[in-house]
Order: C-alpha cells, then structure tokens, then sequence
C-alpha cells in the first residue's frame, strides 16, 4: 500500500510540466492553484487510477488463466481474448473511419468475447481440457492476428496509424468516465474470481484430482474461462492492448504468499496495478514531453521475465 501511495504522488507530480510538493500538499489539504489542481485532479488521477484498476484486472485474469490452464506461461491471450479484441477494433478503425469513437471499446470487448467463445467451442469433444484450448487458442489467435495483418496493409495509412496506437495499449486520454465504466464492469466479475478461489486451487491439480474431490471439471472451467474474458475483455476495450501483466503478476504473487488462490488473488490484482501504474509513469517521464505507451514498457519489462521463466524451466506447472 505504501508503495501504491508513493506511486500515486511521484505520478500527481512529475510530468510534461512538474507540480512543486508545496503544491501538491495544498491539494491534498483542499486548497492549492487552479492550474495544479486541474492537471493533478482532471488529467493525472483518472490516468493513474484506470492504469491501477486496468493492472488488477489483467493480472487477475492471469492468475485464472494460469489456473485453468495449468501452465505457468498462460496469460489471457492464449483464449484469443487479445487477437480477437485487436482484429475487431483494427476493422472498425480502417473499415469504418466515421464511426463514433465511442464504439471502438465496445469493438474490442465484443472481438475478445467472440473469439474466446470460439476457442472454447472448438475445444469441446465431450468435455474440454487444458492442452486442446490452447492448441485451438494458439490457431485463432494467428488467424486473427492474420487478419489484423491485413487490414493494416491495406488500410489508409491515417487509419492504420490509429489502430496501431489503440493496438500499442495506452491509458492515454484517461478521464474519470473511464475509470468509472472500468470499475462498473470489473467489479462483479473480480468478485466472481475472489469467491471461486477454492475451485481455482482444485482445478490446478489437474483434471482427475479436481473430480475426485466433487468438482464438475468442465463446468468449472466453462465458467472460469468466462471470467477470465469478462476481465480481460473490459480492460483491453478501456485502455487496448498490455501485455505480460497477466503473466508477470500472478507468478510474483506466488513468489510471496505461495500457490494458495485465496493469497494469489489479490496480491497479484495489486501487483499489477502497481506494475501497469509504473509502467505508465515510466513511459511519460522517460523522453517527456513525448510519451511511451504503458504497453511498450511493460514489454520491454516482460520480454525478459519471460525469458528467465523459460531458461529456469518454471513452464512445466502453474
């Protein structure tokens, strides 16, 4: 928490343009400029909270994932939920440039559910199980990722550059609707996730343990799944595409409470919303008044986590 509340006042401070401490302490008592108070209250807070609940919400969805899945290198992408939310934001963005900006979160969310859907149905032989969903999510995410592809070559560029952006996953242009909508739509599925951590820590032993001990394997994971996409798809239509949250969180949160979900849960949700807040504060003051997007740093920050995973040989097991 201290951390967080550190994050939170190098955040309100430092910028394109730096609020003095003196300024800040103003605030935090009531008073303080006009000015501070509207880049403090208006344009970094909302940032810095949608950033926070954007990391909780991936790095839960996460922690499912890896549970589900069985194997430490899941993530959400591997259900499609990323392919698909960028191949349906990509054609709304180059196929229809005059549409309300308004619909491209609703694109993304609506891609990640569809495809995830399909991934799940087309893993379906009389039942599921982990290896089959994730050949299947591997095939559709190229698919999409193909199609992607395509839209991108062939797009007007002016078009093509916007969904390359949104694609890059920003908390850019963050305001306090946003973090409100995001919040609506995490809340009841982050429950959802606190309440089944007992059927996540069965699930992870594999599937003739799980039903050995009176879990109805396929139903659980049905449903597991869906949480995964409900999460994962609200935080990818609020702030696009950011990766190896999910990944990096849940196996940190292991790190410090052990394997119980109970304990992983809600250490990774605050592991990741302090990463993905680091990261955007990273990004903004890294070349100001440039920024980075927040999904390139957290790129460059898992591409070498991921690696050290794989050398260590931690992939066999979540």
């Amino acid at each position: 928490m201290l951390s967080a509340a550190g994050l939170l006042l190098a955040g309100a401070a430092y910028g394109d343009q730096s609020i003095a401490w003196a300024d800040l302490l103003a605030l935090l008592r009531g008073s303080g400029s006009p000015e501070a108070r509207f880049i403090v209250l208006e344009l970094r807070l909302p940032r810095m909270l949608l950033a926070m609940l954007a990391g909780m919400g991936l790095a839960v969805a996460g922690a499912i994932a890896q549970a589900v899945m069985r194997n430490a290198l899941a993530e959400p992408g591997i259900l499609g939920i990323n392919a698909g939310a960028a191949f349906a934001a990509s054609l709304v963005i180059v196929a229809f440039p005059d549409v309300h900006p308004g619909v491209l979160p609703w694109a993304g969310f609506l891609g990640a559910l569809v495809l995830a859907a399909a991934v799940f149905g087309l893993a379906w032989r009389s039942g599921t199980s982990s290896l089959r969903i994730i050949l299947v999510g591997i095939g559709l995410s190229s698919l999409a990722a193909a199609g992607t592809s395509f839209l991108t070559v062939f797009g007007r560029v002016i078009d093509v550059q916007r969904a390359m952006i949104w694609l890059a996953g920003s908390v850019y242009g963050a305001d306090w609707n946003k973090v409100h909508v995001l919040l609506f739509w995490l809340a009841g599925p982050m429950a959802l996730a606190w309440l089944s951590c007992r059927q996540l820590d069965l699930i992870r032993f594999g599937d003739d343990a799980a039903r050995s001990l009176g879990q109805r394997v396929d139903l659980t994971r049905a449903g597991l799944i869906l949480l995964c996409t409900l999460i994962s798809g609200a935080t990818v239509a609020a702030v696009g595409l950011i990766g190896f949250v999910g990944l990096v969180a849940p196996h940190l949160a292991r790190k410090l409470v052990g394997p119980s979900h109970a304990g992983v849960l809600p250490v990774s949700a605050l592991l990741g919303g302090l990463l993905l807040m680091a990261a955007d504060f990273a990004g903004r003051i890294a070349i100001a008044p440039a920024q980075l997007p927040a999904g390139l740093v957290t790129a460059l920050i898992g591409a070498p986590f991921f690696a050290w995973l794989l050398r260590g040989g931690r992939h066999v097991a979540a």
